[in-house]
């Protein structure tokens, strides 16, 4: 095919394209004629990008705690776009496809948060920290939605009130007892932190929303409903191990190594920013959230997020990361 034949192929390819949508392929054209190209400053605003940054104390490392949280945050908006996509086609080549893109993010954000326990100067941190409260990562909103697309409800449910919880509890019920509501609460009152309370009045409505959107469509559910063959494929069965470790155990230990980092003190150990009991709320062990139970043996959920849980797969870490 010569140069002519592509461009008539091409151009009835467009012409077909907006008569579809009802359009004048010949005015698009002109906006093509007319248009200024496209530069990489301009198409991925990088002026505006690194006007994001607006550190509010003098401290230089400052801005690595905001550069990093705002990258975490990138990462987060591109697992929800894979999980959203994952839910309307849930095949099993979707599941390989959209599995492994989630599992590569989240291997990223684990590895990338050596960025935050090697990176700032805990003279610095704990400064600087203060001029930041009540603000916390806890109130990350997108890994909430995260977590609200992947598992259903009652498995995100407080381990302390799971076996009081009544047969006909609703999506509203089951929300208000969620871990991470439990992890926000005065040590001395019991009554919610501010922190809480501030993200609930932004949030809750959304996420209770997404909840019973995705109710019977979340990750863990939709994989269920795979065929008996598709589910036990060996590939797909280390794929969806590897995000459940790495979205709850992995990228949660991250944080505790953090945090034992820069707020442990052997008089006794620091709040986190938002008053959170990070020492109760950030290790795995205690809730054992597991995206899904039926793929690991009794052992294995027994020793859930203990440091002897990474022993156990130290020989099979580097599979759940490919």
């Amino acid at each position: 095919m010569d140069n002519k034949e592509a461009l008539d192929k091409k151009l009835e390819l467009l012409r077909q394209k907006y008569d579809h949508i009802g359009q004048d392929m010949l005015s698009y054209l002109d906006g093509l004629l007319y248009s200024r190209p496209v530069h990489y400053w301009e198409y991925i605003h990088l002026e505006t990008l690194l006007s994001l940054q607006t550190p509010r104390t003098d401290f230089p490392d400052e801005r690595i705690f905001i550069c990093y949280h705002q990258i975490t945050e990138l990462y987060f908006n591109l697992i929800l776009l894979e999980l959203k996509q994952l839910s309307e086609k849930p095949d099993f080549a979707s599941f390989m496809l959209r599995g492994k893109r989630i599992r590569n993010y989240f291997k990223n954000l684990t590895h990338s948060f050596d960025i935050m326990v090697e990176g700032m100067e805990v003279q610095q941190f704990l400064q600087f920290r203060m001029a930041l409260l009540p603000a916390s990562g806890f109130q990350s909103v997108q890994y909430r939605l995260i977590e609200m697309q992947s598992m259903p409800l009652i498995q995100m449910v407080n381990n302390e009130v799971k076996p009081d919880i009544p047969s006909h509890a609703t999506e509203e019920d089951l929300y208000g007892m969620m871990y991470w509501k439990y992890g926000n609460l005065e040590l001395k009152t019991g009554e919610k932190t501010l922190t809480l309370r501030l993200f609930e009045e932004k949030y809750d409505a959304l996420l209770l929303n997404t909840a019973i959107q995705y109710k019977g469509k979340t990750l863990a559910e939709l994989y269920r409903k795979l065929t008996p063959e598709e589910r036990n494929t060996p590939e797909l069965v280390q794929l969806m191990k590897g995000i459940d470790l790495m979205m709850n155990v992995f990228w949660p230990l991250s944080h505790y190594k953090s945090a034992v980092k820069y707020l442990h003190k052997d008089q006794g150990d620091m709040a986190a920013t938002g008053g959170t009991n990070w020492q109760k709320y950030l290790p795995p062990r205690f809730q054992k959230r597991i995206l899904l139970p039926e793929l690991w043996s009794e052992e294995e959920i027994k020793e859930w997020g203990k440091a002897w849980v990474l022993e156990l797969f130290k020989e099979k870490v580097e599979s759940f990361w490919n």
